[in-house]
């Protein structure tokens, strides 16, 4: 078992499933020593049911997401009253969640790593470096292969975006909001990993990402079934407010998330137009400090 990443809430670890060649992601959620060893114990297991009951509900209704393996919400040595653990203190031993392991690249490290090929390609192209083994002497031919390159690449990142959307139109038409979408809880399944430079860094600069794959929805520990548009929006707000933050040389193309997510939801129109709400007070809390 091999911790993959390590968060406030839980702990995420690679191990396998019933054979040594499966692999699956297992979810542990800690007991908190600073809260009262009751309360812990209850929101523990409320959020690790919340959780999988949401997952089982994706599953069912055909969205990407991990499929859920097991799932024990108390975790102790012994048990009482027909299997309900216990502890001395009345405090569970935290909680975890078995799902399937899936293989892929994480998209926020997709596009990044294509924001750097895009500008180091960009200032190469503008110190006359040459381009796909070609010297280019005319201007006319380099503003042409130019603007061919800027186009196939806006077009491969514009269908990433797309799919993104289209994952999250078919997460809300399930009657599901994440509750904290971000580029980092997206994965492209199948998507390679970008080998690392003779530096050992991962900086992505030499080739164009690969953009190949579906979109895969992870990391269900906020979620909630909700169908309010409210909901919706927020959690479309909160994807946009990531671009921003993390991925500024794409955030124009944002528009292209919504289009998929207008693609694959019927009931987008309302959400949308929820959506410019969400947005006001976004901005009147910003400006408010």
């Amino acid at each position: 078992m091999r911790l993959i990443t390590q968060g406030a809430e839980a702990h995420l670890y690679k191990t396998t499933y019933l054979s040594p060649t499966t692999p699956a992601a297992l979810k542990i959620r800690p007991t908190k020593p600073y809260r009262h060893p009751i309360l812990d114990r209850r929101l523990t297991r409320a959020r690790v049911l919340q959780e999988a009951r949401c997952l089982v509900r994706l599953v069912r209704e055909g969205v990407n997401v991990p499929a859920v393996l097991a799932v024990d919400w108390d975790i102790n040595n012994g048990a009482t009253n027909g299997g309900d653990y216990k502890s001395d203190d009345g405090r569970g031993n935290g909680a975890w969640i078995l799902m399937e392991w899936i293989e892929g690249c994480v998209v926020r490290v997709v596009i990044q790593r294509w924001e750097k090929y895009m500008k180091s390609r960009s200032a190469a192209a503008a110190a006359g470096s040459v381009v796909q083994g070609a010297k280019r002497q005319v201007d006319g031919e380099v503003k042409e292969q130019d603007n061919i390159w800027l186009e196939e690449e806006e077009k491969k990142v514009k269908g990433l975006l797309r799919r993104v959307g289209a994952a999250v139109g078919a997460l809300h038409k399930a009657g599901v909001v994440h509750g904290d979408l971000t580029t980092s809880n997206l994965i492209l399944r199948g998507a390679a990993e970008q080998p690392a430079s003779e530096d050992g860094n991962e900086d992505g600069e030499g080739a164009s990402p690969d953009m190949q794959g579906e979109v895969v929805l992870i990391d269900f520990g906020l979620a909630s079934q909700s169908i309010q548009d409210e909901d919706r929006a927020v959690d479309l707000y909160v994807l946009e407010r990531a671009f921003g933050s993390t991925h500024p040389r794409t955030e124009p193309l944002f528009g292209e998330v919504l289009e998929g997510y207008r693609a694959s939801y019927r009931g987008s129109g309302s959400v949308l137009k929820r959506l410019e709400d969400v947005r006001m007070r976004g901005r009147k809390r910003s400006m408010l400090g």
